[in-house]
């Protein structure tokens, strides 16, 4: 099956290009989904359905990059879930389809790209954190995350490849400053305690 993804920055903004371009290639009108999101937006609820929706051996069609994705790192981690999940990604206007030995190709430098952000992020809030120690500053701990460091964040936790508390120690917060940062319709909500009830 294929299905087609269109983004529109402002309500005011016009999808209609997009749509034309996903029907001219073969998509079904009631297979388009259409998210009205800023780019540095994280909540995208119909990418999420589409997400849902797709099986493996489904085409997932958008017109542009950036039109899927709002930063190197999510674009790769979003293909790469798609390659695990044996699903197929055609860009129409810059002519990537990962079905062909190109697409993947490029696919796999961006991997590289995203791969090198992220080491450089780390890197560098090592080295702040190095610099503070050597200037008597104890913790340095930030009420804050950076953007790079909070989009970081975000994808190893969607990633399941870290916990909050192993994001928070990577950065030298408090777990409260990784939860503030994270998208709030992907966090796990947390678990009541039970009451344990001892016999006298």
């Amino acid at each position: 099956m294929l299905l087609g993804y269109c983004r529109t920055s402002t309500a005011e903004q016009n999808p209609d290009h997009q749509i034309d371009a996903l029907l001219r290639n073969g998509v079904d009108r009631d297979n388009i989904h259409v998210d009205v999101a800023s780019g540095a937006k994280a909540s995208r609820p119909k990418l999420d359905l589409v997400m849902q929706l797709m099986r493996e051996g489904d085409t997932l069609k958008v017109t542009r990059l950036d039109r899927l994705s709002r930063s190197v790192l999510h674009l790769v981690t979003l293909g790469a879930e798609l390659r695990e999940r044996g699903i197929g990604l055609h860009v129409i206007e810059q002519g990537i389809d990962t079905s062909t030995m190109e697409g993947r190709a490029m696919f796999g430098m961006l991997s590289v790209l995203a791969e090198l952000q992220r080491e450089l992020i780390v890197a560098n809030t090592n080295d702040g954190l190095a610099s503070a120690r050597a200037r008597g500053r104890v913790g340095g701990r930030r009420p804050k995350l950076t953007a790079d460091q909070a989009e970081l964040a975000q994808q190893l936790y969607d990633a399941r490849e870290k916990t909050v508390q192993q994001i928070a120690d990577m950065f030298n917060v408090p777990r409260s400053t990784v939860y503030g940062h994270l998208d709030k319709t992907k966090t796990v909500p947390r678990q009541p305690k039970k009451t344990v009830v001892t016999k006298p």
